[in-house]
């Protein structure tokens, strides 16, 4: 009987212990920090704004998964008198590879929160503020969205952002459980001439709906061998890459889908996707049509479609980019072929106005190219003489 009372005393004992350890690994509940607004630029791209260290200037950062860490332009460490350390580490993109000096241990501070121990890599994001006509600060990628829980908004507008732990999924949405290292990756199927299953980068610091490596698309013969490759310049870190655009028949990310869906394919000189590892990215031009809760430490991205879900895809085709240079609106490379050199544009002509906008608003004049089947009329300088210069819109579908 003293046996028995023993091992039931023991039993009782190692059930208590193991329930001690059970507590003290369930994690609280994620508690809210701070509310963020944000901004969005061309293809979707979020721009919010923070501070560095102790620096009265507000700064603008593009928020980017396809970061592995997290950066400052230099013109920006300059302006503030910050001298990064030489170090032998690179970054990559898809039209160059740079080594980066690096700005360690600093403080981002966002509306009611300060994140310290940061390590900054220093870049050159010229090319950027060019693209979309506002100074670019910065990205914000893995550093910190490791660290918390995001919940970003594109109805309202808002990031919100919580502290680690158990959190009440809303309903309506789908669960996707991206690979993650340092960068999140999705599988997805994308569908043309052949369906192909195959794992590509959640990027919303990409202002496309996809990009696909030359390689994934012939090795796999995703395409209708009729659809047409219009040529079109693209910009990312380490400058500008020669890329072409068409339409893929559509895109299914989890449960979702998406029809006639424009899509970039560029040589992948500097194996940015590691191929065959990845076979491109999927970009916030699609992905910013779904409220979006990141959760890293669980490997949690929730979706659930938002207003913005069925928008229409940009299908305009002018072939040409504009930038925003010293003041100046330009006009970056001239596709051959492109309705803009039919009517005679030229690189580095100077934007007057588009369609008697004089604002000089360089969102305002991106969006009006945006018009397939539309005449544009321009305005531009060159040499010291003004000319007008009319043009019809195409349409890569």
């Amino acid at each position: 009987m003293k046996k028995i009372v023993s091992l039931l005393a023991l039993f009782l004992l190692l059930l208590q212990q193991q329930g001690i350890a059970q507590e003290e690994f369930i994690q609280p509940p994620s508690r809210f920090l701070t509310r963020i607004p944000f901004t969005q630029l061309t293809g979707g791209i979020v721009i919010l704004q923070a501070k560095l260290n102790n620096f009265p200037d507000t700064l603008n950062f593009v928020l980017d998964t396809g970061s592995s860490g997290i950066s400052l332009d230099s013109t920006t460490a300059d302006y503030l008198k910050l001298s990064p350390l030489a170090t032998d580490r690179t970054i990559r993109g898809i039209a160059g590879i740079r080594n980066v000096p690096f700005l360690f241990n600093q403080t981002l501070r966002l509306p009611n929160l300060k994140v310290d121990s940061l390590d900054f890599h220093v870049n050159d994001y010229s090319i950027l503020t060019a693209v979309y006509g506002e100074q670019i600060d910065g990205i914000i990628g893995y550093s910190l969205l490791s660290r918390y829980i995001l919940k970003i908004n594109y109805d309202s507008m808002f990031i919100d952002i919580c502290s680690r732990g158990t959190i009440r999924y809303p309903k309506g949405g789908f669960m996707l459980k991206p690979s993650i290292g340092s960068l999140p990756v999705q599988p997805l199927r994308v569908k043309d001439a052949a369906t192909i299953n195959s794992r590509f980068l959640y990027d919303i610091g990409a202002g496309v709906c996809m990009m696909l490596s030359t390689e994934f698309v012939s090795d796999s013969a995703l395409l209708n061998k009729k659809r047409k490759l219009l040529s079109k310049e693209g910009e990312g870190v380490g400058g500008k890459i020669d890329m072409f655009v068409t339409v893929i028949k559509e895109v299914k990310l989890g449960p979702y889908r998406f029809r006639s869906v424009p899509t970039y394919i560029f040589d992948d000189v500097y194996n940015v996707t590691s191929y065959p590892y990845l076979g491109g990215l999927i970009g916030n031009d699609i992905l910013r049509r779904f409220n979006t809760i990141l959760n890293y430490e669980k490997k949690d991205f929730y979706l659930v479609p938002n207003t913005h879900f069925n928008d229409p895809f940009d299908y305009s085709y002018s072939g040409i980019e504009l930038y925003y240079v010293q003041g100046n609106i330009i006009v970056g490379d001239v596709a051959k072929n492109s309705p803009a050199e039919a009517a005679g544009l030229k690189e580095n002509d100077v934007v007057i106005a588009i369609n008697n906008n004089f604002s000089q608003n360089l969102n305002q004049y991106k969006i009006a190219l945006q018009a397939p089947n539309e005449k544009i009329k321009m305005i531009v300088r060159r040499d010291l003489a003004l000319k007008e210069i009319i043009f019809k819109v195409r349409s890569i579908r």
